[in-house]
């Protein structure tokens, strides 16, 4: 006489596998996005102690000009030359109702490089100009933010 066997039991085990591939699967995808959301070209700012906050330098529209290190200068992610400046910034701030441009400058470019460039600025006709700085770490919050993590 045959006898059904036993049907196995329900797993209470999680399957974790489809879990970690999706987390893989958007860490690549916030990977690969990342770069491209980043405007214009990136420099080790100055570090200041007390900035003023200048929330209009993330803006789409903002005209941000930035000098590296070696000398070169990028109007957003283009690279200009010291005399098309003055001509390139008149024509971006034309237009435009708030004509303030944005400077961040590499805390070890040389300083006739960024006087050069914002005196080539003025020279578009721009009385408002925003120097850009990273505030400074105190020890504190960074200890402090050292004992919060785990």
């Amino acid at each position: 006489m045959a006898t059904k066997r036993d049907a196995p039991g329900a797993v209470s085990d999680i399957n974790v596998t489809p879990l970690v591939d999706v987390m893989l699967v958007l860490l690549i995808i916030f990977m690969v996005i990342t770069p491209m959301l980043q405007k214009g070209v990136s420099v080790d700012m100055a570090r200041v102690n007390n900035p003023r906050d200048m929330h209009d330098a993330d803006k789409e529209d903002a005209t941000v000009l930035a000098i590296t290190r070696d000398g070169k200068i990028y109007l957003g992610s283009d690279t200009i030359t010291i005399d098309k400046i003055t001509a390139k910034v008149k024509d971006r701030v034309s237009d435009k109702l708030d004509k303030t441009v944005y400077i961040k400058s590499d805390a070890r470019a040389k300083y006739g490089d960024v006087v050069a460039v914002v005196d080539a600025v003025r020279a578009a006709g721009v009385d408002a100009v925003g120097l850009l700085a990273d505030k400074v770490q105190s020890r504190r919050a960074s200890a402090a933010a050292a004992e919060a993590t785990p």
